[in-house]
């Protein structure tokens, strides 16, 4: 009897680009394939298959990835059996045009398919697949992502959105918004615990409108916090018009959970913001901060920020600088508009010139760079608490790590494990990067202790 042997699966490598969403689907990926006997490749020259995993967001995004893809066009030149494929939000929003554009595709995946990865991979035909059917119902709960070691991690506790914001794309590319059950959510926690993960942040692009029908985003965030073995707890993001009182009577109250919400602001002006269908106006936001700060002295606050909306006027603009300049944000992600076909903003009026766009850029990052500084210098000769990561990049005896509020520290190592919570003295801001020496390099108690408002918040 001739023994039947077993036929070897490819290895695959991931590229991805975009935002946490992106990269928490790359590790989805790589626990579909690796329960099917794909391995994983540690770089594209030691793979017979590599993925794309794209955004969409902006047009950035889409070009870097397009460049990307004409780079590994050629690695799969180079060996008859290597193939290549985009998934993700570009594969969703163009589809089977990719293919006109980028022939020498082996498949194209949208991010509601990838449990047909397998099948399509291993599939010997050479007609390119296209998948991009969208799923109301798919969560892919069950599915153990593949992740990288280290201390901090990302879980998404969602999929799609519901708002339509009329520049952006992501409702078409993911869907309608979906709640994983939060039993599903702990489950996968608790597992991040045990595989020495200290920091969780949770993802999902309206993260304040998670319900299962039994639990909403505070009960989750709560429960969450009893989990063994986590120390902090993230997550992003938030909608300002769906922000509530629960949420930040539940940050307040819990230590675990990091004073620190990113809360995308878009524009300063109420005619702008109308436009943009964000379903709040600059009094509301302004009002909203105003109550985070009172449930939450020290939190920290960051933003998205848009300029060049088709029809902001230079005093639509000054409206968005006024409000930056009253808030005083922690930190902001500072971007031009750039049009997405299939949204509303696309066909507006009064588009405005590329230069116009990159004159505003321009004076906004400049505006929030200085903001930015003065905020991290009023921290230095103040004590917080910071979680190593990881090493230094430029000192290999020095550890880079965040403070409760997300501020980047580099530190001495001293005796100082990665994932040991530290108090850390801040000596000085170079750049944009604080750095300080370790006060205390015991464990820090996980209750309630002095010092959790921290400076520069």
């Amino acid at each position: 009897m001739v023994e039947k042997t077993e036929t070897r699966k490819p290895a695959v490598f991931i590229q991805t680009y975009g935002c946490e969403m992106n990269k928490y689907d790359s590790e989805i990926v790589n626990g579909i394939l690796t329960s099917e006997g794909f391995s994983l490749a540690g770089t594209i020259d030691n793979a017979d298959i590599v993925l794309i995993n794209t955004c969409s967001v902006r047009d950035h995004a889409e070009k870097r990835a397009l460049c990307k893809i004409d780079v590994i066009a050629r690695w799969k030149k180079t060996a008859p059996h290597r193939k290549l494929g985009v998934i993700g939000c570009m594969a969703q929003r163009f589809g089977e045009n990719l293919l006109h554009q980028k022939p020498f595709l082996d498949f194209i995946v949208g991010p509601d398919e990838y449990r047909k990865l397998p099948d399509i991979m291993s599939n010997g035909q050479h007609n390119p697949s296209v998948q991009t059917r969208l799923c109301q119902n798919e969560t892919y709960s069950g599915i153990p992502p593949v992740r990288q070691t280290g201390i901090s991690g990302w879980v998404a506790i969602m999929r799609g959105c519901n708002n339509f914001c009329s520049y952006c794309i992501v409702p078409y590319t993911r869907g309608r918004e979906r709640s994983r059950p939060a039993l599903d959510i702990l489950q996968e926690i608790k597992q991040m615990a045990e595989d020495g993960f200290r920091e969780v942040t949770l993802l999902g692009q309206n993260v304040n409108s998670y319900t299962d029908g039994h639990a909403d985003f505070p009960d989750l965030l709560e429960r969450t916090s009893q989990i063994p073995g986590i120390f902090r707890i993230r997550f992003i993001t938030s909608h300002p018009k769906d922000l509530s009182d629960k949420l930040l009577e539940v940050i307040a109250s819990n230590e675990k959970i990091c004073p620190h919400i990113h809360l995308p602001l878009q524009s300063g002006s109420n005619r702008i913001l109308k436009l943009m269908n964000r379903g709040y106006s600059r009094e509301d936001y302004l009002n909203l901060i105003e109550k985070a700060r009172t449930f939450i002295p020290g939190v920290a606050l960051t933003s998205d920020i848009m300029v060049g909306f088709p029809g902001e006027t230079e005093s639509d603009f000054l409206d968005t600088c006024d409000l930056v300049e009253t808030i005083r944000f922690d930190d902001a992600f500072t971007y031009r508009y750039s049009p997405r076909q299939g949204t509303k903003a696309v066909e507006m009026t009064d588009h405005l010139s590329e230069k116009d766009k990159l004159d505003r850029l321009d004076w906004i990052i400049k505006l929030q760079r200085r903001i930015t500084l003065e905020k991290k210098q009023e921290m230095i000769g103040h004590r917080v608490e910071v979680l190593p990561e990881r090493r230094s990049k430029k000192s290999t005896g020095e550890w880079m790590g965040k403070t409760i509020t997300n501020h980047v520290v580099v530190f001495p190592k001293k005796n100082v494990s990665i994932g040991q919570p530290v108090e850390v003295t801040i000596q000085e801001c170079q750049g944009l990067t604080l750095r300080g020496n370790i006060l205390t390099p015991e464990f820090l108690s996980l209750k309630a202790k002095p010092g959790r408002k921290q400076c520069g918040s």
